[in-house]
């Protein structure tokens, strides 16, 4: 893989219950900054979302949003990024997303999380892209999914080469690791 110059941040427009969902989404962002990779994300100045992009943007670094009209004014898109693309649909922003970025990581969030993810993961399946992918589980939050996608592979729905494309990882430095290798 080539330097990571821009991660793409799958993670929610709710905040969540826990505390640390929010504190390492704040790291993220500014970790990212620091070593000079932008962030491309939904958009959004709420959330997680808005929490990631605040950090970047606070450390000085690039943030890029990508955020259909019909969620412009739902989702209140975020005024103060480095760039802002308004798209007509969540194809297109996903589309859009995967072009924009060297890899991509899940935070904490929920169906609209799951279904960039998943979408994402698929198109590496069918070979359309070669990027990383990772999970980075905060508080145990991303547990069920790994030990589902376990349970796929056991079962013969999941080949084990597909099902290791997505890595797992606790913290913000192995993650950071990870994409590197």
């Amino acid at each position: 893989m080539t330097a990571l110059r821009r991660l793409c941040v799958f993670c929610g427009s709710a905040s969540g219950v826990r505390p640390e969902y929010a504190d390492v989404a704040r790291e993220l962002g500014a970790t990212l900054a620091e070593r000079g990779v932008g962030v491309v994300y939904g958009g959004a100045s709420v959330g997680l979302m808005g929490v990631v992009a605040e950090a970047v943007l606070a450390a000085g670094g690039e943030a890029i949003g990508v955020i259909p009209q019909a969620l412009v004014d739902r989702e209140v898109a975020h005024p103060g990024l480095s760039e802002l693309h308004v798209v007509g649909s969540m194809h297109e922003r996903k589309a859009l997303m995967a072009g924009l970025a060297d890899a991509f990581v899940a935070l904490p969030g929920g169906i609209g999380t799951l279904e960039e993810l998943f979408e994402v993961f698929t198109w590496r399946q069918l070979g359309l892209h070669d990027k990383p992918i990772a999970l980075l589980d905060v508080a145990g939050y991303w547990a069920g999914l790994a030990a589902f996608l376990e349970h796929a592979e056991a079962e013969g729905f999941l080949r084990s080469g597909h099902r290791r494309a997505l890595l797992h990882v606790d913290g913000v430095e192995s993650l950071l690791t990870r994409l590197a290798d």
